[in-house]
């Protein structure tokens, strides 16, 4: 079985080492494999444009114009980086809100953290998508490796185990795209996990909608920061495939109220009860719920 241990410590580049391992594994043509995760980087760069031009609400009402918004609106930080990154995120989450096509990465509710993190790094700094295919093959190794100690599932183990992967993956792609070493890379993935334990699964009224699209635009974030401090030679101190186990650990103690129930947290709270109502067309009366979506 595939450890982050072995990935930290196989030779440069890492990606090609899981290209290697993929391939023994499967019997796939590398070519084929590098085919595929192009072909996904076009999918991630078409549901980011879509995102980006859209202020068009999802069913619920609930989301649908913050990306556009972030996007069009003034840099008031004057941080570029920061604000594609955040765009990039909640406009895939926003596409996947509305029923558009992206690659789940891992998941459709954290899909919007890798490309996120990636192409608004890459694009911040001029790099061309061909650049981004071996930190792809990259992140696909982290999250199996993360897959084979935990269920990668907000069900299963609450929202860490979904954001947690995807940022832990765009972490170490950020790092393979910036020319780190495998070990920085698994760092990187191990930082941004730590930080992710014990992060419930609240969505309102069940849609993968809030808080899922901010949440990814936080996360993705999140993963160029660990990547930021595994670059300078920062590390997890708890070693990562043992930071793995612990999330594991959490997210078996989870009650079942905050692993994507809808009975726990912000799906709880008067609103969040007041849209599970409307979206069922239920009122006080029978009626349907109005609620002010701005």
């Amino acid at each position: 079985m595939t450890t982050l241990h072995d990935l930290m410590n196989a030779p440069a580049p890492a990606s090609a080492w899981v290209l290697a391992q993929d391939c023994a594994e499967t019997g796939l043509d590398p070519a084929d494999i590098r085919a595929e995760m192009r072909r996904r980087i076009g999918e991630m760069r078409a549901s980011v444009e879509r995102g980006l031009a859209s202020d068009a609400r999802s069913i619920t009402g609930m989301v649908g114009w913050n990306a556009k918004g972030l996007w069009d609106a003034p840099d008031v930080l004057n941080a570029p980086l920061l604000r594609r990154v955040q765009a990039y995120a909640m406009a895939v989450n926003e596409e996947n809100a509305r029923m558009g096509r992206i690659v789940a990465a891992p998941t459709a509710g954290s899909a919007g953290t890798i490309p996120g993190a990636l192409l608004g790094v890459a694009d911040h700094l001029g790099l061309p998508d061909e650049r981004l295919i071996d930190p792809m093959i990259l992140a696909a190794g982290v999250g199996k490796a993360i897959s084979r100690r935990m269920f990668i599932s907000g069900a299963a183990g609450g929202c860490q185990a979904e954001i947690g992967s995807s940022a832990a993956m765009a972490a170490a792609a950020v790092v393979e795209l910036l020319g780190g070493t495998p070990r920085a890379a698994v760092h990187a993935a191990s930082l941004a996990l730590m930080n992710t334990i014990g992060l419930v699964c609240d969505p309102v009224g069940g849609y993968v909608e809030v808080p899922c699209v901010s949440r990814n635009a936080f996360f993705a974030v999140h993963a160029v920061s660990a990547a930021q401090l595994a670059l300078a030679q920062l590390e997890s101190f708890i070693p990562p495939d043992e930071v793995v186990g612990a999330m594991a650990s959490v997210g078996r103690l989870m009650p079942a109220e905050l692993r994507e129930t809808a009975e726990g947290g912000l799906a709880q709270t008067p609103t969040g009860l007041a849209v599970t109502a409307r979206m069922e067309g239920r009122g006080e009366e029978g009626g349907m719920i109005e609620l002010p979506m701005v």
